[in-house]
């Protein structure tokens, strides 16, 4: 086995057209008088199962919890099962959910691999980067992260508010950073969660059970997905009086599903755009006659100082700067008063990285240090800012830094206004990084029906007479 699991299953779907893969959840119920009279009850059933399936099924997943409960007989007969599995081609994820510390985890990627030769284990995410990692040495192996369950009280835990964002939505985008060989675990039962997760992660391998007999929708969740999805399917195949034409006709099911989800525009709103409207919600961003600090009168005016008072839109904020730091080298990150130091507060908290900022007057007492903070000469810096107009606050800032002996070659800001900050830093060595143009804010607002059209191309005109 040279390919990947994620390449084996991506092949089986292309040649059979299906993204169905069948859960093996033993019940001694099941088991016929034939079964029996093998030895073996557990094994001839997986085995008759997966003759039965294979034509019709992407991958399929062993839930290791029903072998056990059937004492050493089973787990032997799962580890032939598996092995039966593998001569009829078809991938083996192993519904396992381990998750502890890294000794532990690797004692049960041995055996979940070594021993049973299964191709991919679900784990879970509660213990961390270190609780994977055992699971990854091998490069023909996947694991499935648990972000988001199909089980009813599932919100209570995975919705919990972090850092702005519910925490099934902070899962997905820290472990995909892990790997490229992690994929997500979301029930089919929540759509918009399936919907939520692809937009953080859009590469991402997404398994999806809840289909079947939990009543998760095949169209909806296929539409959510979009693709590089794989959708479990277990009572409702393996319990059924012909396994064979259950699977058949689950495999068309959702055949069609990822049909007309491809037929369907499901192009995802920008991932800033509820952070867009919040900030329009608070005051943040204003339209009407105002009079900026340079004298000009202007329709719009922008204070995301105020996102201080809204520490849900503060931390959404937050998100959003960590998001471009993900792609930056930096030692500490750096904000630019005033309205920098909150906002930079909160997106070193988010990132776990260390804050400084230069002051905007040298202190004439004490150390008389113009910057604050612990640094050292010949570290990065990575500048943080609320918005960028001409980029000449974010200059001064700069300099202070790098008269200090620190290297800054990146500034990240909310909203870029596009009045020149980007080609006035790139002459002085930096990069800018926005999260949104003032224009596309603008559209936002306007296709929202936030902002009226006389409005909105007021400001458009007013932004087009400026220097």
């Amino acid at each position: 086995m040279h390919q990947s699991f994620f390449e084996r299953v991506a092949q089986r779907q292309a040649d059979l057209q299906t993204v169905l893969c069948v859960g093996l959840d033993p019940r001694p119920s099941w088991f016929t008088p034939d079964d029996h009279a093998t030895g073996n009850p557990w094994l001839a059933w997986g085995q008759r199962l997966l003759d039965a399936v294979a034509p019709y099924a992407c991958c399929v997943k062993p839930n290791i919890a029903f072998y056990e409960a059937g004492g050493s007989g089973a787990l032997e007969a799962l580890r032939q099962t598996i092995a039966y599995a593998h001569a009829l081609g078809l991938p083996v994820l192993l519904d396992a959910k381990r998750g502890d510390i890294g000794s532990t985890a690797d004692a049960y990627a041995r055996a979940c691999y070594d021993w049973l030769d299964a191709d991919a284990v679900t784990l879970s995410p509660y213990l961390g980067e270190d609780a994977v990692r055992p699971f990854l040495h091998d490069p023909r192996r996947a694991v499935f992260v648990l972000c988001h369950t199909s089980n009813p009280s599932a919100r209570e835990v995975q919705t919990l508010p972090v850092y702005g964002r519910p925490l099934y939505e902070q899962v997905a985008r820290l472990a995909t950073a892990w790997s490229e060989r992690v994929g997500l675990v979301v029930g089919a039962t929540y759509p918009d969660a399936v919907a939520r997760v692809r937009a953080l992660a859009p590469d991402a391998w997404l398994l999806l059970p809840g289909v079947g007999a939990q009543g998760g929708d095949a169209v909806a969740v296929m539409q959510a997905a979009r693709h590089r999805a794989i959708v479990p399917v277990s009572r409702a195949i393996a319990a059924a009086d012909d396994p064979a034409q259950a699977a058949q006709t689950l495999r068309d099911t959702l055949r069609a599903a990822h049909a007309a989800s491809e037929a369907t525009d499901t192009s995802q709103p920008p991932a800033w755009r509820d952070l867009a409207l919040a900030l329009h919600r608070i005051g943040a961003i204003q339209f009407g006659e105002f009079t900026l600090a340079s004298g000009q009168h202007s329709p719009i005016y922008i204070d995301l100082r105020l996102m201080a008072s809204h520490p849900d839109v503060l931390a959404r904020a937050a998100q959003c700067y960590a998001d471009h730091l993900r792609l930056l080298a930096y030692d500490r990150i750096a904000g630019i008063p005033y309205a920098g130091l909150p906002i930079g507060t909160a997106v070193a908290l988010t990132v776990n990285a260390p804050f400084i900022y230069p002051r905007k007057e040298p202190k004439a007492y004490g150390r008389a240090r113009a910057i604050e903070g612990v640094y050292h000469a010949g570290e990065r810096v990575v500048v943080v800012e609320d918005l960028a107009t001409t980029g000449g606050s974010a200059l001064k800032g700069v300099q202070n830094l790098r008269d200090v002996g620190l290297v800054v070659e990146d500034v990240v800001v909310l909203i870029d206004r596009e009045a020149g900050a980007r080609e006035n830093l790139a002459a002085h060595g930096l990069r800018l990084h926005a999260t949104m143009r003032l224009r596309d804010l603008l559209r936002l607002l306007y296709e929202s029906d936030t902002l009226d059209a006389e409005m909105y191309a007021t400001v458009l005109r007013y932004l087009e007479s400026c220097p």
